[in-house]
C-alpha cells in the first residue's frame, strides 16, 4: 500500500500512532529512494557476542551450565576467601 507523506520543515516524517516507540532500520537504497524496516536490533557494545568465535564459546559455556547441576559448595567458597 502506497501513502503519500509530507516530511516536514524538521526533516521529520511521522509513519503513525501505532509504530511509536519501535525501532526500524532505514536503508537508503539510493538517494531520495528509502526502505524502512521495523525490527529489534542489536547495540554496537553487544555486536561481538554475535560473532562465530564468541557464539561458539557461550554456546558451550550454556551447554556445560545446562549439563552441571549448581552444588552447595559456598562452606568451601567463604573459606578460600579468608585464606587469602
Amino acid at each position: 500500500m502506497s501513502i503519500i507523506k509530507t516530511i516536514g520543515s524538521n526533516g521529520q516524517i511521522s509513519l503513525g500512532k501505532e509504530y511509536a516507540g519501535k525501532s526500524v532500520l532505514v536503508d537508503e537504497i539510493e538517494p531520495g529512494v528509502w526502505v524502512v524496516k521495523i525490527g529489534q536490533f542489536i547495540p554496537d557494545s553487544e555486536r561481538w557476542l554475535h560473532e562465530a568465535a564468541a557464539k561458539a564459546k557461550l554456546d558451550e559455556a550454556t551447554a556445560w551450565a545446562e549439563a552441571s547441576p549448581p552444588s552447595d559448595n559456598m562452606a568451601d567458597i567463604e573459606a578460600t576467601l579468608h585464606d587469602r
